[in-house]
C-alpha cells in the first residue's frame, strides 16, 4: 500500500491563501484595527480666490465643494467635521495640504464652511476620519 501524505504542500498552501485574500477574509481582518482618535482644533475657511486653482491631488478646488485640505492624512481621506460652538457637521474628502498657518488643523472649502455655519474666520472643530483610500499615494504631484 503506498504512503499517503496527509500535509499540506506549499503550493496548496499558496493557493488556499490566495483564496483566502481574494474572498477578502484576510484584507477585511487587517484592517480591522481601531479607528484613529478624533483630532480637535481650528479650522479655517479657503480663500474664494483660489477657486480653479489646482489642489495636491491634481484636480481642480471647487469653492462650493465639499473637500479639505490636511497636513497628514491620505489624499482621499473622508471625515467627518462638527462645529463643536454649534454641533453642526459635514463630511469632506482631503484633497489638498494645508493649512499654513499655525495652529489650524483643517481648511475647509467655503460649500463645507457653510454647511458648518461658517462664513470666514475660524471656528473649534473636531475631526473623525471616515474612510482611508485603500492605496495611500506619498506622490503629490499630478495624475499620470
Amino acid at each position: 500500500m503506498a504512503n499517503v501524505r496527509h500535509a499540506a504542500t506549499p503550493r496548496g498552501v499558496s493557493i488556499g491563501l490566495a483564496v483566502l485574500l481574494a474572498s477578502g477574509v484576510i484584507a477585511g481582518v487587517a484592517s480591522a484595527g481601531p479607528s484613529p482618535p478624533a483630532q480637535k482644533g481650528l479650522a479655517s475657511v479657503y480663500s474664494d480666490h483660489l477657486d480653479g486653482k489646482k489642489t495636491a491631488s491634481g484636480e481642480r478646488y471647487d469653492s462650493s465643494g465639499l473637500t479639505a485640505a490636511h497636513r497628514t492624512l491620505p489624499l482621499g481621506a473622508e471625515i467627518r467635521v462638527t462645529n463643536l460652538a454649534n454641533g453642526r457637521s459635514v463630511q469632506v474628502r482631503i484633497n489638498d495640504r494645508g493649512p499654513h498657518v499655525q495652529g489650524r488643523i483643517v481648511d475647509l472649502s467655503s460649500g463645507a464652511a457653510a454647511a458648518l455655519g461658517m462664513r470666514t474666520g475660524v471656528a473649534r472643530v473636531r475631526l473623525e476620519i471616515l474612510s482611508q483610500p485603500a492605496e495611500v499615494r506619498t506622490d503629490t504631484s499630478s495624475p499620470p
